[in-house]
């Protein structure tokens, strides 16, 4: 994906250029692009007037952003004590072999990134599996498959819209 300076300056001009709208900026981009890519950090560093050291301090403390392409859907799996005991490693071991994936890849097709977190804070429904934003509670190996699948579906769908527009 083609980083455009225009939409980057567009996005600091949005919160005024001004200093303390780093991580609101830094959201934002994420949200664009899917993660923060270097000559991205580098205009907001400027026009910020930030040193680009304390940008990217920002940008690594925070584990919402990333300095490596994320696919168009996150899988996140949560591993902390009550999704461990209730199952977390199978699950996890099932979306690994459904994306072909290891914790901290993205599929080839750029379409999945899989993750892995210690708690999610919603113990009553493990394991948790987050998808976009959006929880799946009492996950079990045959809920991973649905759960991928209706997100490859997903992509599938807005293709064939789009292809009928044209």
């Amino acid at each position: 994906m083609k980083i455009s300076t225009q939409d980057l300056g567009k996005i600091v001009d949005k919160y005024h250029n001004e200093k303390s709208s780093l991580i609101a900026v830094l959201q934002d981009v994420q949200e664009k692009y899917n993660w923060l890519p270097p000559e991205a950090l580098r205009l907001i560093s400027e026009r910020l007037c930030v040193p680009l050291i304390d940008v990217y301090s920002v940008a690594t403390f925070y584990r919402a952003f990333s300095l490596t392409p994320r696919g168009k859907h996150v899988v996140t799996v949560c591993l902390g004590t009550a999704c461990h005991v209730r199952g977390a490693p199978t699950v996890m071991d099932r979306a690994k072999h459904k994306l072909k994936i290891e914790p901290g890849d993205t599929t080839p097709d750029g379409n999945f990134t899989l993750e892995s977190v210690n708690c999610l804070g919603a113990c009553a429904l493990a394991p948790i599996v987050v998808v976009d934003g959006k929880y799946y509670g009492q996950t079990t190996i045959q809920k991973v498959d649905h759960i991928v699948d209706q997100y490859k579906t997903k992509k599938r769908k807005k293709k064939t819209i789009q292809k009928r527009k044209n």
